[in-house]
């Protein structure tokens, strides 16, 4: 299941396609990524354990660094850059010079494949959000 929209976001089935569009980094300014890094984290914080701007590695404007614990309780250092996000370590501030893994366009699609427990959540999510809008219209 790839999930590249915040459920949260989605305020009217007329505006989803718009919202979906802001959540990707097509069209946003990279100029200050530790400011990217805290929307990224505020996104996804309902679906995974703990996940934080890392205060230890150095971000740049070019470059920030998110540390995320998963439900299932893998901590990961991410690496966001203008290219996406990718694993680069597989502890809190860690970074791994030598690990290559593929950047992601989306912390939604990285964390698709990170953790069953995410897309659980995300769904979940997306349901309760999909029967509020129902109950909404119904009114």
């Amino acid at each position: 299941m790839e999930t590249d929209c915040n459920p949260m976001e989605l305020s009217s089935v007329s505006g989803f396609e718009e919202d979906a569009e802001l959540n990707g980094f097509e069209g946003t300014d990279m100029k200050d990524m530790r400011l990217e890094a805290e929307a990224v984290v505020n996104d996804v914080l309902f679906a995974v354990n703990t996940m934080f701007v890392s205060k230890t590695l150095r971000c740049a404007d070019d470059v920030a660094y998110i540390n995320v614990e998963t439900r299932e309780r893998n901590r990961y250092c991410l690496e966001l850059t203008e290219a996406g996000l990718r694993v680069v370590g597989y502890a809190f501030d860690q970074v791994d010079d030598h690990l290559q893994t593929p950047y992601h366009e989306t912390v939604y699609s990285l964390l698709d494949t990170l953790s069953p427990a995410y897309r659980e959540a995300f769904g979940n999510a997306l349901l309760q959000r999909l029967e509020a809008l129902k109950r909404d219209g119904q009114s």
